[in-house]
């Protein structure tokens, strides 16, 4: 199992910090930093400034939205940062939500899974360097009866496959990443759950492509927290949790919170999400159980958290993705050389 890192979104308070925490993560041999965008700063920009600051760890975009690009113009800047990066990008594509989609973008969520495969198939249509001619549902390139025509990539990427992967929560957005993707980019995993949760659409989705499992990038993202008061720790990531599951989307639309139900939280989830949307976040994230941040974060001291990372390597994850915590640049830099660690105790290294 490898190790990677997860810089969230840039402009969040410690901008100076991430650059100095994916320099070390580069030099303890981490094997990819990811960057995200929602309606503020974006991917491409902070994953270009790291990587020509970085030596060998890859970049990878977690994720660059679907709604924000047409999918010519992201094959161009994968293509670009690819090459820039020495063959060193992994693109990582989601819908969003739709809030984010038709609030931000203007572009209707409708269709979700159609429009994602689609997406896909001209992205990496254009990488390739064929000339771009495509018929679909929702896009036609080129458009008919005018002047446009078939032209092709100009610039060369480092590599002649360039890793995609997709962030899914539901099942048959599973079961299509499974499908057409190269690794599923995962959040709010749980080791005990990943099978029933995410890993078996996965696979039926490679099964329905004729493939396996091997080779596919199972990629969870888990928050870090290195010491030895795990309540403690745990209560750090309360109000983050509360936000997921109580506030990220609608009541109706809230793919996290349909995730804590399948993990078996049906009546917790519904008493956070209740909270949340009446303005109520302190009761929200008081009513987030122990057991639910506890199985969806990496707490305690290096020796836990070392057999929770054999926990999620026997669930089939591939690259675990850690966003180590910490108030200070110095706490975060201790938490991620404690992942190193705790993955050689684990054996998995």
């Amino acid at each position: 199992m490898r190790l990677g890192i997860n810089l969230g979104y840039w402009g969040a308070g410690m901008d100076g910090d991430n650059l100095a925490v994916a320099q070390e993560a580069d030099r303890l041999g981490y094997d990819v930093c990811w960057a995200a965008e929602a309606y503020g700063s974006d991917a491409p920009t902070v994953l270009s400034w790291v990587a020509a600051q970085t030596e060998s760890i890859d970049v990878g975009s977690a994720i660059m939205q679907i709604p924000a690009r047409q999918p010519a113009m992201t094959a161009m800047t994968a293509a670009t940062l690819d090459s820039l990066s020495g063959g060193r990008f992994r693109l990582g594509l989601g819908v969003s939500g739709p809030q984010v989609s038709e609030g931000w973008y203007g572009v209707k969520f409708d269709k979700p899974l159609a429009r994602t495969r689609e997406y896909v198939e001209i992205v990496r249509k254009a990488m390739s360097r064929e000339r771009l001619s495509y018929e679909g549902q929702h896009w036609t390139l080129p458009l008919p009866d005018g002047p446009g025509k078939p032209i092709k990539l100009t610039v060369h990427p480092q590599r002649e496959h360039i890793p995609l992967y997709i962030a899914a929560i539901g099942p048959k957005n599973l079961e299509q990443t499974g499908e057409i993707a190269d690794g599923a980019l995962l959040i709010f995993p749980s080791a005990e759950h990943l099978e029933d949760t995410a890993v078996k659409y996965l696979r039926a989705g490679r099964e329905k492509a004729g493939r396996t499992l091997e080779g596919f990038d199972v990629c969870p993202t888990l928050p870090l927290a290195v010491g030895d008061d795990v309540n403690g720790l745990a209560d750090m990531f309360r109000p983050y949790t509360a936000l997921y599951v109580g506030g990220m989307g609608s009541r109706k639309q809230n793919f996290y919170n349909q995730l804590a139900q399948r993990m078996g939280y049906e009546k917790e989830a519904a008493e956070i999400q209740d909270k949340y949307l009446s303005g109520d976040k302190s009761g929200a994230a008081a009513a987030v159980p122990h057991r639910l941040i506890d199985q969806t974060t990496l707490l305690g001291p290096v020796e836990r958290i070392a057999e929770r990372m054999q926990a999620y390597a026997a669930a089939g994850v591939t690259t675990l993705t850690l966003a180590p915590a910490g108030f200070t640049l110095d706490e975060r830099i201790a938490a991620l050389r404690a992942g190193t660690e705790a993955l050689e105790r684990s054996g998995l290294a």
